[in-house]
């Protein structure tokens, strides 16, 4: 099959694009033919060498662990699919080797959910990985309806999707994002802001009672400057500042689950979650799509197709 691949860590120049062999199909597991696969700053940072230590090489490694795309044969034990169904997935194991910057993907089913029918595969392929980070966030800190929400870099991947969970759940919302993003924000419910020197001033004139909930989606200290901005007790979660946990909070790193995958699939079809696609790029120019998302002011996904 077609596949990106590297043999030893390093940025965009050490992908490779031709062919490997298929993948092997495991007992727990089935071979999906990819439609589509998301590039997310996970990727280009596993490829550098930065999750040494926590996941573990088996080079030459294929990148990339969301992906959309149909079922092509089933494994042994896999009831829960046929062949030819259409599906979604954050396809992370424990070591880094199978990815979906490919033609097929062995995706175990625990990986999986079925895509939702609204959805293009471009779009689709955009939803597990940062739908599940959004999802689980929200729910380490225990988001109600009475919560305000501010949500550091709201327009990317995954903020978008928090704050389309978050206002689905009742909450307020207020998003950090470059100008050029507010209104984009706002048709997601979203109060903008602008991120950078003055926000606890900005912040403070809009919500002036104070955040119950934050989220760091960017890192740079945003979460200790937050604090000055918080109510007593207000609930932290940082996706990439470890610093959280000295102050309380919660450091989320997001696991494959089926069923918080299958519950965004059911939002998506209900028209209450949507992807914003920034760029499709065909798999070849895998390099190109690193580049961008290594730059940080995509607004929505980044794209991949075979």
């Amino acid at each position: 099959m077609k596949a990106v691949s590297y043999r030893a860590y390093g940025g965009p120049e050490v992908l490779e694009y031709g062919e490997v062999p298929e993948p092997t199909v495991g007992p727990d597991s089935v071979l999906v033919r990819v439609r589509a696969a998301a590039v997310n700053p996970v990727d280009w940072k596993a490829q550098a060498g930065y999750l040494d230590g926590m996941i573990s090489p088996v080079f030459p490694v294929v990148p990339g662990w969301d992906v959309a795309g149909t079922v092509e044969r089933l494994g042994a034990d896999t009831p829960e699919f046929a062949v030819g169904d259409e599906v979604i997935g954050y396809v992370r194991e424990d070591f880094l080797s199978r990815g979906t910057y490919a033609e097929l993907v062995a995706a175990p089913v625990r990986t999986l959910a079925r895509k939702p029918g609204n959805l293009t595969f471009e779009q689709a392929a955009g939803l597990p990985l940062a739908g599940l980070t959004a999802y689980q966030a929200l729910r380490a800190a225990h988001l109600t309806h009475r919560d305000t929400v501010l949500v550091h870099g709201a327009a990317g991947g995954v903020g978008s999707m928090a704050v389309q969970l978050a206002r689905n759940a009742g909450a307020r919302v207020i998003g950090t994002a470059s100008e050029r993003n507010h209104a984009y924000l706002r048709t997601l419910g979203a109060e903008p802001l602008v991120y950078g020197e003055g926000l606890v001033d900005r912040f403070r004139a809009l919500a002036p009672e104070g955040a119950s909930v934050v989220l760091d989606l960017v890192g740079g200290g945003v979460i200790r400057t937050s604090q000055h901005i918080t109510v007593p007790d207000a609930r932290l979660v940082s996706i990439v500042d470890p610093s959280v946990t000295e102050l309380g909070g919660h450091l989320l790193w997001v696991r494959p689950d089926a069923a918080d995958l299958a519950a965004l699939t059911h939002l998506a079809e209900r028209g209450r979650l949507s992807v914003e696609v920034a760029e499709v790029f065909p798999l070849e120019r895998a390099a190109d799509a690193q580049r961008v998302s290594a730059e940080g002011h995509t607004r929505g996904k980044l794209v991949l197709v075979p």
